[in-house]
């Protein structure tokens, strides 16, 4: 039981669900009219690490009913992760309030 409620929770930024599969981190709620998509397109060595270098953000519409190819809303390259997600999430706080 205590696994199962583990699992439901996701990492929050600004009140708002952050879910990485990959190289690609969704950051919002899929039943919102938009989330945004960051894919990580390079990565640099730190220490003992590797940490994103080039990521690349997208704002999308979440509306099955949209094709593929139109649901990117806007797009941009960012370096450093840090930057890529403050970009996406200035980009979704606008279009979730010009509901």
């Amino acid at each position: 039981m205590a696994n199962a409620a583990k699992k439901d929770k996701f990492l929050l930024y600004k009140g708002r669900p952050m879910v990485r599969c990959g190289k690609t981190i969704y950051y919002g709620n899929m039943s919102d009219k938009y989330v945004v998509m960051l894919q990580i397109l390079s990565t640099k060595p730190f220490k003992d690490m590797e940490v994103p270098d080039r990521v690349l953000v997208q704002l999308m519409d979440t509306d099955p009913q949209v094709r593929i190819r139109d649901r990117i809303v806007k797009k941009t390259e960012k370096d450093g992760l840090y930057n890529a997600i403050d970009v996406g999430a200035i980009w979704l706080e606008r279009a979730l309030a010009d509901k």
